[in-house]
């Protein structure tokens, strides 16, 4: 987001425009109200990255425009940062041009930071890391209170550890979250919140079993395992598999099980095509599935995900692609109906859409 886009003043406005758009994308689905959560206005993104630019025996923060690639752009300020991110960028940057073994080949930083206070800072150089660079890592790790990882020609670096903290809680109950570096995670903390309380809210009147794609982490799992009865979550990136597993265990869930398949291998195994070594010890015919949730990326789903979810009585899809969304929800209105919708404003000042909707199937 070009922080010329940045306009506090302007927001309410701005939501207002894509509440519109949303409610409208909906009309044909007879949805004529939605739950429409605000974000705050600043500080409210808790990853950042920037491209370090070299000038001399100096560097800044860069970013640049899509409309001029090559023309770099020194952010002195990011207003949408979380705090914890603003305040650590000035003494970085002062630590680093400080140091020609920190500064030498520095090519991007990029910042994951929690509400708890936690920050795992990542430095991508195109040079070597030897053992001067560990030791000035570590002193700069310890001043500024972080953990600091250092990518160099496929090796990493740990400073401390690669991973953070989450933890607050949703409608009264505590959560904890290990978040890895490089796994995704929902960027707007205070968001994130409002998705999975409003998702809860869908899940808690249904109950029963839940099926879940696309897990991730474990960020819905673990507050759906408290609104229903059991919940089978797939996801097939190993990284985020261990944290989930991790996380499971740290907030002492024995109610959920996690599948490392992907959406496709999910479906072919409920399908029966054939066995899958990782579903070993799971009684797959044990479900009572009363529920699917899916939380996909960009694309959305597939095919036979798609013919998958026509299978459960109840939908609840989070979406971050309004586009493919409505694909989705639009080959299954045969089958299923919108109920219930939500637009959460993940991403203030940009055109980008953060939805939920629940979907019931139909009676015969």
């Amino acid at each position: 987001m070009p922080l010329s886009h940045f306009q506090p003043t302007q927001y309410a406005a701005q939501l207002a425009g894509k509440q519109a758009r949303l409610l409208e994308a909906l009309r044909p689905y007879g949805i004529g109200q939605l739950a429409t959560f605000a974000s705050a206005p600043s500080h409210y993104r808790m990853r950042a990255e920037f491209r370090i630019w070299h000038e001399g025996d100096r560097c800044d923060y860069v970013m640049y425009k899509a409309d001029t690639p090559r023309q770099p752009v020194p952010i002195h300020t990011f207003p949408i940062a979380c705090e914890r991110i603003e305040q650590l960028m000035p003494p970085l940057l002062a630590q680093v041009n400080g140091k020609a073994t920190l500064r030498k080949k520095l090519y991007q930083v990029e910042f994951l930071a929690t509400t708890t206070g936690d920050c795992l800072l990542t430095m991508v150089y195109h040079k070597a890391l030897d053992e001067d660079w560990t030791t000035e890592a570590t002193a700069l790790a310890k001043a500024l209170g972080i953990h600091i990882i250092g990518r160099s020609r496929g090796k990493k670096h740990i400073i401390g550890q690669d991973v953070v903290t989450e933890s607050f809680d949703i409608d009264g109950t505590p959560w904890t979250w290990q978040q890895p570096e490089g796994a995704f995670t929902q960027p707007n903390a205070g968001m994130n919140r409002n998705m999975l309380s409003w998702a809860c809210q869908q899940v808690a009147p249904i109950g029963g079993d839940w099926l879940e794609l696309y897990c991730g982490i474990g960020n819905f799992t673990l507050p759906l395992s408290a609104v229903c009865t059991r919940v089978l979550a797939t996801e097939v990136n190993k990284t985020a598999t261990r944290a989930a597993l991790h996380n499971i265990a740290a907030n002492q869930r024995d109610n959920i099980t996690i599948a490392r398949l992907s959406s496709e291998e999910m479906t072919s195994a409920l399908n029966g095509d054939r066995p899958f070594r990782r579903l070993q010890g799971i009684d797959l015919p044990g479900y009572d599935f009363q529920g699917l949730l899916v939380d996909p990326p960009r694309a959305g789903l597939d095919d036979a995900t798609r013919e998958l979810a026509r299978r459960f009585p109840n939908i609840l899809y989070i979406s971050c692609n309004p586009d493919t969304l409505f694909r989705d929800v639009a080959a299954l209105a045969d089958t299923h109906t919108v109920i219930q919708a939500a637009l959460f404003d993940q991403f203030p000042y940009t055109h980008h859409m953060e939805c939920g909707l629940l979907l019931q199937r139909k009676a015969p």
